[in-house]
């Protein structure tokens, strides 16, 4: 789907109240087609939450390092892992090497959750999510632990008043941006 048809689609479900205020905005470059750009929600014309391709690799690699190097953060690795890891080199590789790739890989993995907790996504992300959210039912976005689902629920006009009020102990969990979302929704009632 292109992007102005996926803006379309996503503004439409905006509630009434936060229509022209909450923008969905992603500038193209014509002469960088195989550039992605950046991505970003802006309310009241203010950039709220950037989603940038640039420096995410970078991030990427600065908290697997930071994960590597902290001697506090002790990372399981389990048997099934170390056999997954067997299969893919398919035995080629030492046995204690086998314990460092499994690792690196958990460690890969546990940065990206990190990095993704803390809202610093792309624009090929916020494209796949949004998706997700136009094909599935509110309560999934609402109940979900992806920090752009729940945004994308809040602003949504099918949410309302009693439901946006119910969830203010549920909010206090959420990640600070989503928190702005709830407390922008709620101001709005």
């Amino acid at each position: 789907m292109s992007w102005s048809k996926l803006k379309q689609q996503l503004e439409s479900f905006l509630c009434p109240a936060l229509n022209g205020r909450v923008e969905y905005r992603a500038p193209g470059y014509r002469y960088l087609p195989d550039k992605s750009g950046i991505c970003y929600i802006s309310v009241d014309k203010k950039n709220v939450l950037n989603m940038s391709d640039k420096t995410n690799p970078i991030r990427l690699y600065q908290t697997e390092l930071e994960i590597k190097n902290d001697p506090d953060i002790q990372i399981p690795i389990c048997n099934g892992e170390i056999e997954a890891v067997r299969k893919d080199t398919k035995g080629s590789v030492p046995e204690d090497r086998l314990k460092v790739i499994a690792r690196n890989r958990k460690i890969t993995e546990y940065a990206k959750e990190l990095l993704s907790a803390q809202a610093s996504l792309s624009k090929s992300n916020f494209i796949v999510v949004a998706n997700k959210y136009l094909s599935s039912p509110i309560e999934e976005s609402m109940e979900s632990s992806d920090i752009l689902l729940n945004i994308l629920a809040l602003v949504d006009r099918r949410v309302g008043k009693k439901r946006i009020l119910g969830m203010a102990e549920k909010m206090k969990l959420k990640h600070p941006i989503v928190q702005y979302f709830y407390e922008l929704r709620r101001n709005t009632l």
